[in-house]
């Protein structure tokens, strides 16, 4: 076997750099394209190869460490523990050319819906920019009316062997060709749409149905939506994270809503009817008399759908009742002639009661 070094004009301690140079060199004058003939061919050939090792570090270290033995320097001994590699199997890769079709990347979206959406889920049409299947090619990845070629370097096992001498005897290594890069074929009119990749950008438009009960930072995976791989390889999926807006008058906990309404203080003495505007509809709401603030109503089955389970939280109401900051003399009037008749008791620390400080926490927090 020829020494690459020698195929390409290099000396063995060339760099990197150097090596690069002279394959460029010497593939512009024997390409099959520039130089026809069957010797250019073959050295054409020895010289791909030659360069597919050497600009390797790793296949150059194996390659060195073969060619130098009984050289007599400690050094030699440096890739001990690649030649085993070698030899058991860690270089060596056996089976035919790797396919050119791979699965499609997953993609991640981020939709925001409204808290009335959450309620009972909502339809969405969501816009999507990955990569699709190109028309052109149809996944191919050639012209169209053209094919794949099969690769005249490794024969189509898209493998490059060599024999590499060894302290353990002659070693058998494999590593993918660096012409058709391990698939076997090479393709001589890529298609021109996608640069022969078999896929292309574009934005497209994907139907989404989001169940209710979502919350935010949820995330609902679409099987097969996500962009379509190299070479009209299967899609990936598509993964949406939902972020549920923040609604002005409604809150959530869990699966409840709430919410907070304010009275005047008569109402909260006498006691009234009223209705408020649900998220889903209008509610009527009973306020007894002597209703005092920080009172919970309770509305059941009006608050969120439960994800994954049967039927709805609850509507909490959090009672404020307004006192009123402005009066003209005769409301202060009345209400003096109130106070006078309930003066028999002065303002005083209560008992503790430990549910009328979670109301008041809950109050402070928004509901």
């Amino acid at each position: 076997m020829a020494d690459h070094y020698e195929v390409l004009g290099v000396s063995r301690d060339a760099s990197t750099e150097e090596i690069k140079k002279a394959y460029r060199r010497l593939a512009r004058e024997l390409h099959p394209d520039v130089n026809p003939g069957a010797e250019a061919s073959e050295r054409f050939k020895q010289v791909t190869h030659a360069y597919d090792v050497l600009s390797d570090p790793r296949q150059r270290q194996q390659y060195d460490l073969g060619g130098r033995l009984g050289g007599g320097d400690a050094g030699g001994f440096a890739g001990f523990g690649d030649i085993f590699e070698t030899f058991f199997g860690g270089a060596t890769r056996a089976g035919g050319p790797r396919s050119r079709r791979e699965r499609g990347a997953d993609a991640l979206l981020r939709v925001e819906v409204d808290l009335d959406d959450v309620i009972f889920g909502t339809h969405r049409e969501v816009e999507v920019d990955t990569a699709v299947l190109c028309d052109t090619c149809n996944g191919t990845c050639c012209q169209p009316g053209t094919s794949p070629v099969t690769c005249d370097i490794c024969g189509g096992s898209g493998q490059i062997q060599r024999t590499v001498r060894s302290l353990l005897g002659n070693v058998m290594t494999s590593s993918p060709c660096g012409v058709c890069r391990g698939y076997g074929t090479v393709i001589p009119n890529p298609c021109a749409t996608c640069a022969g990749q078999g896929r292309v950008r574009a934005r497209r438009t994907v139907p989404v149905d989001i169940p209710a009960g979502v919350e935010t930072g949820l995330r609902l995976q679409l099987p097969g939506q996500g962009e379509v791989g190299p070479a009209g390889g299967p899609n990936g999926d598509l993964y949406l994270e939902v972020k549920v807006r923040h609604h002005e008058t409604f809150s959530r906990s869990g699966d409840d809503l709430l919410a907070t309404l304010e009275i005047p203080m008569s109402d909260a003495i006498l006691g009234t009817m009223t209705t408020i505007h649900g998220l889903d509809g209008d509610v009527e709401l009973e306020i007894r008399p002597g209703t005092q603030s920080a009172e919970i109503l309770t509305v059941k089955g009006r608050g969120v759908t439960r994800l994954r389970g049967q039927g709805r939280g609850d509507l909490k109401i959090g009672i404020q009742v307004v006192t009123p900051t402005k009066l003209d003399r005769h409301e202060r009037d009345l209400i003096e002639k109130f106070a006078a008749r309930y003066k028999k008791q002065k303002p005083q620390l209560a008992q503790f009661q430990q549910g009328l400080f979670g109301k008041l926490r809950d109050r402070f927090l928004g509901i």
